[in-house]
């Protein structure tokens, strides 16, 4: 029996018109994906040419070139248009048997004893997705109490990044071993459907009380579902008896199974992947590079940590004499942000880092706004310092001794500040290159930000906004 209210759960109607903007800016987020992943590699396998002399380069390499597979498997999944849904759960709550249903034949095994499923397993899904080229792979996996330790984490890790949609099937009450696997893929940070499976086991009334005890469950800070990502489905119905009678008057009584009630599903999954679907595509993909450049930076800046230190301090010293011998304020100022913005270069340079000059400004002007104003004050105090340095320049050549003991206190209270400001904007210059150079204009950062700002709303996509960016 199937009820009526949560047949519009996943059903929303919506006029024609508006299903194209959403394709067009689909096409937009899938294209920039794909010219950001590309650049990247471009970028970071020009180091790979570089022959490797000392043993840290062996290592950096050897790093590089496992993390550029990792982008380069991104940007194939991008080109070949595969979207994939993995189903997740604890087991005998129908995770193979909800994808049964949506494929319309039992390809998967289901069955009574616990663990039927032992290995992620994929298998094509061919909806209706409005013409937009997307390849619909559908995954199942092990239940997640079935599978032991480090392998159970190893696999259901390897699903989660590939995956860019999850389905989490249970069939009652949360249990706590379900509460904390739905937090765990929450911090995954992926769209993520709550299927409630087994609904013909339960009259309408009390579907009805489960919903509303579901959607007061999940309003919490701590685990989010919004209550149109709550599904209600019967993927293999109980069978029930029914009483049959034939012409010469026998009646007996046999067993029938029901249809499935899988369409509320179907409908959503539909509309998501018609809707968003290469948007969640470019998203995947994004992060998977960014995770990868993350990975890069963090090994190059620990490779060279000593060196980078070196190199800011001999920046630091550089820009402090240079200030102090200066007796313009002015140029003092120009000079010290031209120094600053070599040194950021230098360190991406020292690094492996790809950075241009228009990055290296844009990651100057991040690290100045950020500072809490301390870095912009120091640059104020030595502007007015400059400024009493050059008026005791001036006063030089009218009072020679007070003029020189005046311009030489100014000069090197001003080189300190300055050497300071400096080396302050190094090491923060090291921070964000940890991050990798993800955030240039063609970056994964950058673009990523793009896309979540240009959603729709009401989309899963802008659910997951919220979820990545707090709002």
């Amino acid at each position: 029996m199937q009820c009526s209210w949560c047949d519009t759960l996943s059903a929303p109607s919506r006029s024609s018109d508006s299903a194209i903007v959403p394709a067009r800016s689909q096409e937009g987020h899938f294209d920039r994906a794909r010219t950001s992943l590309r650049q990247t590699l471009n970028r970071y396998r020009q180091a790979l040419r570089v022959p490797a002399r000392q043993p840290q380069g062996v290592e950096l390499q050897a790093s590089l070139k496992a993390d550029l597979d990792q982008i380069s498997s991104a940007l194939d999944k991008l080109n070949s248009g595969i979207f994939r849904i993995a189903v997740f759960g604890l087991v005998s709550r129908g995770k193979s048997a909800v994808l049964n249903a949506l494929l319309g034949q039992k390809i998967l095994q289901t069955g009574p004893l616990h663990g039927v499923t032992q290995y992620p397993r994929s298998i094509y899904w061919p909806p209706d997705t409005s013409g937009l080229n997307v390849n619909v792979e559908l995954i199942d996996t092990p239940g997640l109490d079935e599978v032991g330790g480090q392998l159970r984490e190893a696999m259901a890790r390897e699903v989660i990044e590939q995956a860019d949609l999850i389905l989490f099937v249970i069939a009652g009450d949360i249990t706590r071993t379900e509460y904390r696997a739905l937090a765990e893929l929450q911090d995954a940070h992926k769209p993520l459907l709550l299927v409630f499976n087994k609904t013909d086991l339960y009259p309408d009334q009390d579907r009805q009380t489960i919903y509303l005890k579901l959607k007061q469950q999940f309003s919490g800070e701590r685990l989010r579902i919004a209550p149109e990502d709550i599904v209600f489905v019967a993927a293999e119905p109980a069978p029930i008896e029914v009483r049959v009678e034939y012409p010469d008057g026998r009646i007996v009584h046999e067993w029938e199974a029901p249809p499935t009630q899988i369409d509320p599903l179907r409908s959503k999954l539909i509309e998501i992947v018609g809707r968003e679907g290469k948007s969640l595509l470019a998203l995947t993909a994004l992060r998977q590079a960014r995770r990868s450049e993350n990975s890069i930076a963090q090994t190059s800046l620990r490779l060279h940590k000593a060196e980078a230190d070196d190199l800011i301090w001999q920046f630091a010293k550089w820009k402090s004499i240079a200030v102090g011998l200066n007796p313009i304020a002015v140029l003092d100022l120009i000079g010290g942000a031209v120094t600053d913005l070599v040194m950021i270069r230098s360190l991406a340079r020292l690094y492996g880092l790809p950075m241009t000059r228009y990055e290296a400004s844009k990651l100057w002007n991040t690290i100045l706004l950020s500072s809490g104003g301390l870095l912009l004050g120091e640059i104020g105090s030595g502007l007015l310092l400059g400024a009493g340095k050059s008026a005791s320049a001036v006063a030089t050549a009218f009072d020679g001794a007070s003029g020189i003991a005046a311009y030489g206190g100014a000069a090197i209270a001003q080189a300190t500040l300055a050497g300071y400001g400096t080396y302050r904007v190094g090491k923060a210059a090291q921070v964000y290159l940890e991050q990798g150079c993800s955030w240039g204009q063609e970056g994964a950062s950058t673009v990523i930000q793009e896309i979540l700002s240009q959603v729709e709303p009401d989309s899963i996509v802008q659910r997951l906004r919220r979820e990545l960016t707090g709002e």
